[in-house]
């Protein structure tokens, strides 16, 4: 019985286990060498091809996965207001798009996403005077996720997000009771 892997994460440890049990190609093997009871191996310091693939393959899966998860909690707690194509909403909702304060320093994104902004700021020429809520509701992976979305994605080419980038941030601002105003959030 076959049967199709419900997600990417799943689909490349399909591949994985597959790749490890059918023994790699016909050109891995004949790299190897042979040890005197005729079992293969790998020269020391060396990754076999199927190896190599099977690790890209991987890391791509997990990025997707990853990618999947933020567009899900992007869907779920941000479109609303920022709009599914990151546009916001003029003079209410500032983008993403370009924005800043997404695309420049992460932990100043995380320290604003847990604990929310308040007040006037300017995006793009517009101003804005709304609040934005506090989301430390959500877990780390969520975070991360969702950042690492929005941070590479509506045109945003910033770097990803980790959980530990979002643990280190909230441990920091633990004690923090209130949300930002822009003049605090853009304190170095």
């Amino acid at each position: 019985m076959t049967t199709t892997p419900k997600s990417p994460l799943a689909a490349a440890l399909a591949l994985a286990a597959l790749t490890a049990c059918s023994g790699g190609g016909a050109s891995d093997r004949a790299a190897a060498s042979s040890t005197p009871n005729g079992a293969a191996t790998q020269p020391a310091g060396t990754v076999s091809a199927a190896a190599a693939a099977t690790a890209t393959v991987a890391a791509s899966a997990t990025t997707n996965a990853a990618t999947q998860d933020g567009r899900a909690v992007f869907r779920r707690t941000c479109a609303t207001c920022h709009q599914q194509n990151g546009q916001g909403i003029r003079g209410a909702f500032p983008p993403l798009v370009g924005s800043p304060f997404v695309t420049g320093d992460k932990g100043r994104l995380v320290r604003l996403v847990l604990h929310g902004l308040t007040g006037q700021l300017v995006v793009g020429g517009v101003r804005y005077n709304n609040v934005m809520p506090p989301w430390k509701t959500l877990s780390d992976a969520e975070l991360a996720a969702v950042l690492t979305y929005v941070r590479s994605n509506f045109g945003n080419t910033a770097g990803p997000v980790t959980p530990q980038d979002v643990a280190q941030q909230r441990a920091a601002t633990a004690s923090r009771a209130t949300m930002w105003t822009v003049a605090e959030i853009e304190r170095p």
